[in-house]
């Protein structure tokens, strides 16, 4: 991943959000499942900035009415996170012991260590490390 630092200090980059339904919930299994630390949350709750070591997303509660659906109300997602960790399976060893579901082992492909897994609320995660 690369980024851009403006002169002024400005840093240009890309952040999701994630629409979930019951986003509290969905808060408490990403600090379970990837050890998120909260760093930011909207007054009045609906909305939360996580971080996983630096890697900062949203986590928000779908609003029809503003169509941010959640993969629930989908029925499938429509974009798949990667987060690249140091070690892979035992990110998703402990993905899952929170509740996520295995959709691919951890495994050697394609100079990545990489396993798939979908959470509790419908999202896709591949958990990966590059290799050499």
């Amino acid at each position: 991943m690369s980024d851009h630092v403006a002169s002024n200090g400005f840093r240009t980059c890309v952040t999701a959000t994630l629409s979930v339904r019951n986003w509290a919930r969905a808060v408490a299994f990403y600090k379970d499942a990837f050890g998120a630390k909260e760093l930011y949350r909207v007054e009045g709750g609906g909305v939360a900035q996580l971080s996983v070591s630096g890697a900062e997303f949203w986590v928000a509660e779908e609003s029809p009415q503003n169509l941010n659906f959640s993969p629930e109300s989908l029925g499938g997602c429509s974009v798949r996170m990667l987060l690249v960790v140091e070690d892979p399976l035992a990110v998703c060893e402990r993905a899952v012991a929170a509740g996520a579901t295995q959709v691919a082992p951890v495994a050697e492909a394609y100079g990545w260590r990489l396993g798939r897994i979908v959470d509790p609320f419908g999202h896709h995660w591949e958990v990966a490390r590059p290799l050499g």
